[in-house]
């Protein structure tokens, strides 16, 4: 009997899928993520077939060497930073991720980040709260209309293209990115604009969107300087990873003003904030949820799952990060 080890509870819409397979699926009795030995200690108790894995989990030499026998770790994210994609194409092992689960969700996030900052959502509602208000007043927190504006991606992959269609047919925004890869879908549908340097899309957009895997190209992609080359009315956007954006330089733009505001889902050390982050007025945060809907966590389980049965019923996993015959390494771009 095939078995598979899941490192923390998830949907069980996936694991009735491997068990209507006939696997032996274990799950972590602890509902948190588990440090690199406990999960080491438990891949050297048996000889698992699969690992279906969490973002929070370390997939690097380490592991794959506590676990000869597994043949597929599958990700139960849209992102694979965890994976030491390199030590795992050497060592033959199928890496894959659920690139399905949760793009549209991530996409409507974003605009709630965007029009929450901008329309003064937060802070209004905390003004009701204290009692403040006292009747209408025509300067009071005036906002940055979306109408209209330039609406800049760094990334457009399957949820920076989906941020599009939403900016351009609901705001009638116009669209710029930036990308490694040319996005004929997004000029074609939503007439954006592309362009060869990132600093052309952060020197034009009023809001940014950051929209790239975490790779060491992209860590700190977003620093001190090119925050500088950002409108002073700008706001920063970021669903992707933490670290693609140098949180202590974010810290003293936003308190000196350098850009309007910025909405963060995701943080460099997550779970912990850089000091003077939370005790801004112009920063909204959310706890890493841009992709949290019943729907598409279930479909990340369905997609993870179906990923480990073709890989143990001799198929080719249809979400492979790499192909261990054929490519290097080749990350995709969709992250959550």
């Amino acid at each position: 009997m095939k078995s598979v080890f899941v490192t923390r509870k998830i949907p069980e819409n996936g694991l009735l899928l491997l068990r209507r397979k006939g696997y032996d699926v274990e799950v972590s009795a602890f509902d948190r993520p588990l440090s690199k030995a406990e999960l080491i200690s438990r891949l050297k108790s048996r000889p698992y077939d699969a690992v279906l894995s969490l973002l929070n989990d370390r997939i690097d030499a380490e592991v794959f060497e506590a676990a000869p026998t597994v043949k597929i770790f599958a990700n139960y994210t849209i992102g694979f930073d965890n994976f030491d994609v390199e030590e795992g194409k050497k060592r033959g092992v199928y890496l894959t991720n659920a690139p399905g689960g949760g793009a549209d969700r991530v996409a409507e996030h974003v605009w709630a980040l965007a029009l929450t900052l901008t329309c003064h959502v937060t802070d209004g509602n905390a003004y009701m709260r204290a009692g403040a208000y006292t009747g209408w007043d025509p300067m009071l927190m005036t906002g940055m209309k979306i109408a209209g504006k330039v609406l800049g991606l760094v990334g457009a992959g399957r949820i920076g293209t989906e941020v599009a269609r939403i900016g351009a047919l609901g705001f009638g925004m116009r669209v710029i990115y930036y990308d490694v890869v040319r996005n004929q879908k997004i000029e074609e549908l939503e007439h954006a604009t592309y362009y060869e340097h990132v600093e052309d899309v952060i020197k034009q957009a009023d809001i940014i969107s950051l929209h790239v895997p975490l790779l060491p190209a992209t860590e700190h992609l977003i620093d001190a300087g090119r925050l500088a080359m950002m409108k002073k009315t700008a706001y920063l956007i970021n669903t992707s990873r933490g670290p693609v954006i140098d949180e202590a330089a974010l810290v003293a733009a936003l308190r000196s003003g350098v850009i309007a505001g910025a909405g963060l889902d995701v943080f460099e050390h997550e779970p912990a904030l850089t000091p003077g982050l939370a005790d801004l007025p112009n920063v909204v945060m959310t706890p890493h949820i841009a992709s949290s809907t019943v729907d598409s966590r279930e479909d990340m389980s369905r997609i993870a799952a179906e990923n480990i049965i073709q890989a143990l019923e001799g198929a080719v996993p249809a979400n492979l990060v790499y192909h261990v015959d054929k490519m290097p390494a080749a990350p995709t771009r969709q992250m959550v």
